[in-house]
């Protein structure tokens, strides 16, 4: 039996919905790069709920959520990388967490944590994949992988 035997490759839905969350990924490390571009809007908004920070403080107080957005991004861009070869593969498990991430980010997009144009097409393309994840010959792929 050769390594080839046994195994069959995903339909074209399930490769379109890892495309998707590949895009998704990158979105997320854009979003993370967005925020690095920002300096004047961060800062104004340490000085306003911190009277009384020097700038020197102010500046650190910005460097350290601009690292901790920037980090988390890379995070989240890893786990989605890792997830959508899980779910390339035909492991249900990542399809299910791939939902719940896709319904934490459409929620943060419209509570207003994530409302800016990559996150809106960051969401987008997570929800577009995740319908690809469930249609019937992706669904066909996770029942042959058990």
């Amino acid at each position: 039996m050769t390594a080839t035997q046994g195994t069959t490759a995903p339909p074209a839905t399930l490769v379109a919905a890892f495309f998707g969350f590949l895009v998704s990924a990158v979105s997320a490390l854009a979003g993370g790069l967005v925020v690095l571009g920002m300096e004047a809007e961060p800062a104004d908004a340490v000085r306003r709920s911190n009277p009384g920070f020097t700038e020197d403080q102010v500046g650190s107080a910005v460097t350290l959520g601009q690292a901790t957005v920037l980090g988390t991004a890379v995070l989240i861009a890893l786990v989605y990388l890792w997830l959508s070869f899980k779910l390339k593969a035909g492991r249900n498990w990542a399809r299910v967490t791939l939902t719940v991430f896709t319904a934490l980010q459409v929620a943060a997009v419209v509570t207003g944590d994530g409302n800016t144009r990559v996150g809106y097409a960051g969401a987008a393309v997570a929800v577009l994949a995740l319908v690809l994840s469930y249609l019937p010959s992706s669904s066909a792929h996770f029942r042959r992988a058990r």
